[in-house]
């Protein structure tokens, strides 16, 4: 029985794990915990990671626009899929029943495709929508589904740096566009960073939704480099520095436990999770009724 007891104690202890669901989110709480290297050529370099919550897997995406890669959480291939016609690739999403959107950098186009293990897909056949003009390489960096508006939250990288809000339709090609954080000029720092690389919504976290950060962002800056949680107003609320970490990390997710993941060039995956709290004092009560249990059997053998 104090075997259960005991168990069962620390079972509480490592309620705030990694493996347990979060239900606020503060940055300041996270520490990098790993470091995988991702397949070298189908991720080369590796601009933008999204969190499948069906497969419970991560899909990468290089910004030579060749390969779309699914990886388990230790960035070790599953399998992949051949992409063709596509020039910079920047940014990647799951929308829900094996389907994904990705957007070309330039073009500030999105095309939306699905996912086929060992298959092959070209740009041309692809239901898409333009969300600007064509520009340098200062376009669209990222953009993330929100699933309880059905939504696409994106970022343009500079000149201006801009979060927009959109609606995109892929069966007549439209899109709704809003600028959630309006840039004052074409050369403002919206966050104080020196470019927008990703973004990835909250509302994917299931345990996240009702609570106060339910409609917060998570926002990258490559060139800064620094991860944010910020507010759809533009509040900054908590932030992580990555200088000592990576210069060439750009593509952020999370998934369904908090677990945060973060891509790079080199190409490398970076994991972040909160640090497990204290317990609570019922956690500690039965822990020292574990710990008590097991001294009352030591001293029964004993004697």
């Amino acid at each position: 029985m104090f075997r259960k007891h005991l168990a069962a104690a620390l079972v509480l202890i490592a309620s705030g794990s990694a493996s347990a669901a979060i239900n606020q989110l503060d940055l300041a709480d996270y520490r990098l915990v790993a470091t995988y290297d991702l397949p070298s050529v189908q991720a080369s370099e590796a601009s933008a990671v999204t969190w499948n919550w069906d497969t419970d897997t991560l899909f990468v995406l290089g910004d030579e626009g060749d390969y779309v890669v699914e990886v388990n959480k230790q960035g070790q291939q599953i399998s992949s899929m051949n992409l063709f016609g596509f020039d910079d690739t920047e940014g990647l999403s799951y929308i829900g029943n094996g389907q994904f959107v990705l957007v070309e950098e330039r073009l500030q186009d999105v095309y939306r495709f699905s996912y086929t293990a060992g298959g092959a897909i070209g740009r041309n056949t692809l239901p898409s929508v333009s969300v600007g003009p064509t520009v340098g390489n200062v376009g669209l960096e990222g953009l993330s589904y929100d699933p309880l508006s059905g939504r696409f939250i994106l970022v343009k990288e500079k000149t201006p740096q801009a979060v927009y809000d959109a609606s995109l339709d892929f069966t007549t090609g439209s899109a709704s566009v809003t600028e959630l954080v309006p840039p004052a000029n074409p050369f403002v720092r919206l966050f104080g960073t020196l470019d927008l690389s990703d973004v990835q919504t909250l509302t994917t976290v299931a345990s996240l939704r009702g609570t106060a950060d339910q409609d917060n962002l998570l926002i990258y800056s490559q060139e800064t480099p620094r991860l944010m949680e910020v507010t759809r107003s533009g509040e900054v609320l908590s932030q992580f520095d990555f200088s000592a970490i990576a210069d060439d990390a750009e593509g952020v997710t999370i998934d369904g436990n908090g677990v945060i993941y973060i891509v790079g060039e080199t190409p490398r995956l970076y994991v972040l999770a909160p640090m497990a709290p204290v317990p609570e004092p019922e956690g500690w009560a039965l822990l020292l009724a574990g710990l008590g249990l097991i001294g009352v059997t030591a001293r029964r053998r004993l004697s």
